[in-house]
């Protein structure tokens, strides 16, 4: 495919007040350093009513050392607009017609780039509140509370609300945003991302063809890009120049040197939409109602702090039990703790039931009956259903680049997403993966509690991602 790359000047000129700058920026950084994957063609199928369903259009999963994993698109955008105004019929037929451009332009494959929308509370607070009330659905059991309910602070995240919480390094406030709109874009290809995103943002060029951006009442608030690539992480720390690049294993496609795309860890997109699969219901939602097939987006922006994760008194034992558990140690790793990681990457994402996290935190079983809290057995208190099955969709992956970072230089980051049935759920995910209760109950030390010391969240917000037939501007032609 022939993609006319376009300076980075003339992208952000092209953009709404800059905002978009930050994606242009990366973009063209992992133009540089990223390969475009030669994959084999998949049979042409119409895109899903679950905007953010790739299954069909992405290649099977492979083996690594035993594990199932399945890459998705390389690149990531996640760009976040506010209204102008309140969008009319008109407004959501323009935005419609948009998006068939895109797709009429670049095929809906990895290949091409995945289209996908997202609306926030504030965009529904400017609807009719009757029809909202009445088409949103309700948590099952709790008919008072909506799906959709604003981002709340982590419970290790900056913010006034924790007064006990600072970090070492990038000790940044988290803000829960209030954008009305998310567009969500995902290609193999940087230069595909750059152009659509441009075409969005009002270059009037899509794929060096003039054609009118789209006269929708948007304006771009915050652009974000994430990579996943085979070895990406360490490249971009040897090009940049980072200390500890040496310590990042080459192989690994996240910044922190864990393989996490595992197949059990992710389930089918219809499991976590409103009306759920196999079995997950959390919804009042039906089969035929007008967001029966949406789900819940979080979108969050967080800082790592690699130096930290990498330190010398960080060793490859320390960091496999951070992000695994304790109970037992995945892996004893090398000789030398530090090299290349100092260790094996990939584990089975084993499901070990509801009170793994407490095990470790009790010491039981643990080296030396240390009181350990590990990332992946917290986040399994709550993240998976009883049979084991993952309850959320995970869209995240590493990033680089200046946002919110104290004196504006570029930092690792991840950039987090993640489709869930209800915002309640990923309110107890998130309460459960810092498992602050288990910390003071069985005094853990907080140095000794998964990842939360390595990550600074500085943004946060819930987005509703409606069914690809109301992907533009959803019930405005209700009102």
């Amino acid at each position: 495919m022939t993609v006319t790359r376009i300076s980075r000047r003339a992208l952000v000129l092209g953009s709404t007040a800059g905002a978009l700058a930050t994606a242009f920026g990366a973009l063209e950084l992992l133009q540089r350093l990223s390969v475009v994957p030669q994959r084999q063609a998949l049979a042409a199928e119409a895109p899903a009513d679950v905007q953010f369903d790739l299954g069909a259009f992405t290649p099977p999963a492979t083996t690594v050392d035993n594990v199932a994993v399945r890459f998705p698109p390389v690149h990531t955008v996640f760009a976040t607009a506010r209204l102008t105004g309140t969008p009319t019929r008109h407004d959501q037929q323009a935005l419609g017609e948009a998006l068939a451009a895109i797709e009429g332009t670049y095929p809906w494959s990895p290949a091409g780039v995945f289209t996908e929308t997202a609306y926030g509370l504030p965009y529904f607070r400017r609807l009719d509140s009757r029809v909202v009330a009445r088409t949103i659905p309700r948590l099952r059991g709790q008919q008072r509370r909506s799906v959709l309910e604003e981002a709340v602070v982590g419970p290790t995240d900056v913010h006034p609300s924790n007064p006990g919480i600072s970090k070492l390094t990038f000790n940044v406030p988290v803000r829960i945003e209030h954008n009305d709109l998310l567009f969500t874009l995902r290609s193999d290809n940087a230069d595909v991302l750059a152009d659509v995103l441009a075409w969005l943002g009002g270059s009037n060029r899509l794929k060096g063809a003039a054609l009118a951006s789209p006269r929708v009442p948007i304006q771009f608030t915050s652009s974000r890009t994430m990579s996943l690539q085979v070895g990406l992480p360490r490249k971009m720390a040897e090009a940049n120049g980072m200390p500890f690049s040496g310590r990042i294993p080459p192989k690994s496609p996240m910044w922190m040197g864990f393989v996490s795309q595992h197949v059990e860890s992710n389930p089918p997109g219809p499991t976590v939409t409103f009306t759920g699969a196999q079995g997950h219901q959390f919804t009042s939602a039906r089969s035929g109602d007008y967001f029966d097939t949406g789900s819940i987006q979080h979108l969050s922006h967080d800082i790592i702090d690699l130096a930290q994760w990498y330190a010398d008194d960080e060793p490859y034992t320390e960091r496999v039990q951070y992000m695994f558990r304790s109970t037992p140690i995945p892996s004893e790793g090398n000789a030398d703790q530090f090299t290349d990681g100092g260790g094996p990457i990939i584990f089975p994402d084993n499901f070990q039931g509801y009170n793994d996290a407490a095990n470790g935190a009790q010491g039981i079983g643990t080296p030396e009956n240390e009181h350990r809290l590990g990332h992946i057995a917290c986040l399994h208190r709550s993240s998976r259903a009883p049979d084991g099955k993952p309850r959320h969709l995970r869209a995240d992956g590493p990033g680089f680049d200046s946002m919110d970072v104290p004196g504006g230089t570029k930092q690792p980051k991840l950039q987090f997403s993640v489709y869930v049935p209800s915002a309640a759920l990923f309110a107890q995910i998130r309460k459960d993966a810092a498992s602050l209760d288990l910390q003071a109950k069985f005094t853990v030390n907080p140095e000794d509690n998964g990842l939360e010391r390595f990550l600074t969240a500085t943004r946060r917000q819930n987005f509703l991602v409606p069914p690809r037939r109301h992907r533009a501007f959803p019930l405005v032609e209700l009102r």
